[in-house]
């Protein structure tokens, strides 16, 4: 066998290991809120303290922090803010999460979910996971990854709007259905 075939399957075989362990860590961590908040609030979490994150992990921020203070001091500071940045990815994720549990309970509501949104969900998942733990990486190595930390937010509330109008048609259809129904009940709605 050759080298690249090899390299493929270890990188399939590392993403396999990627996901695996993000799903672990899912059930780890348990349901944080009630079903009924996950409907409300999944998504948005994470975007207040976007603009925190981005001056936090700022290269302005972190050269007057260094001008000002002493070594040890900022020092500190750059870890703690790597801390912080790691809560806020770790926040990201839980949104995410909340996603694709929202996914699931439309895609059971909805009839027409194929075999094709399903393998969209999971690969979805596998490609969040990715930048998830590159970004991890990267700020557990003392690196600023802003770009990929706005993309990853960005991803994730894109998600977000997604699935809010996903579950606008299902209210829609969901309305429509109950009309019809009691129209031909004999609802007090005349069909002609």
């Amino acid at each position: 066998m050759s080298l690249f075939f090899y390299l493929f399957f270890g990188l399939i075989g590392l993403f396999l290991v990627l996901f695996a362990r993000s799903m672990r860590k899912t059930q780890r961590y348990g349901k944080a809120a009630t079903d009924s908040e996950a409907l409300q609030e999944s998504g948005r979490g994470h975007v207040a303290h976007l603009p925190q994150i981005r001056q936090a992990l700022g290269e302005a921020d972190l050269k007057y922090l260094s001008q000002k203070a002493p070594g040890v001091l900022a020092r500190r500071a750059r870890k703690e803010r790597r801390r912080v940045a790691l809560a806020y990815l770790l926040a990201v994720r839980e949104d995410f999460e909340g996603l694709l549990r929202l996914a699931k309970i439309i895609a059971v509501l909805s009839p027409e979910v194929a075999v094709v949104q399903e393998f969209e969900r999971v690969r979805l998942a596998a490609k969040f996971t990715w930048r998830y733990e590159l970004i991890r990486m990267q700020l557990r190595a003392g690196l600023a990854p802003l770009p990929r930390l706005d993309a990853l937010s960005d991803f994730v509330s894109g998600m977000s709007v997604r699935m809010e109008t996903a579950m606008k048609e299902l209210g829609e259809r969901a309305a429509l259905a109950a009309e019809l129904a009691s129209s031909f009940d004999g609802g007090g709605r005349d069909v002609t």
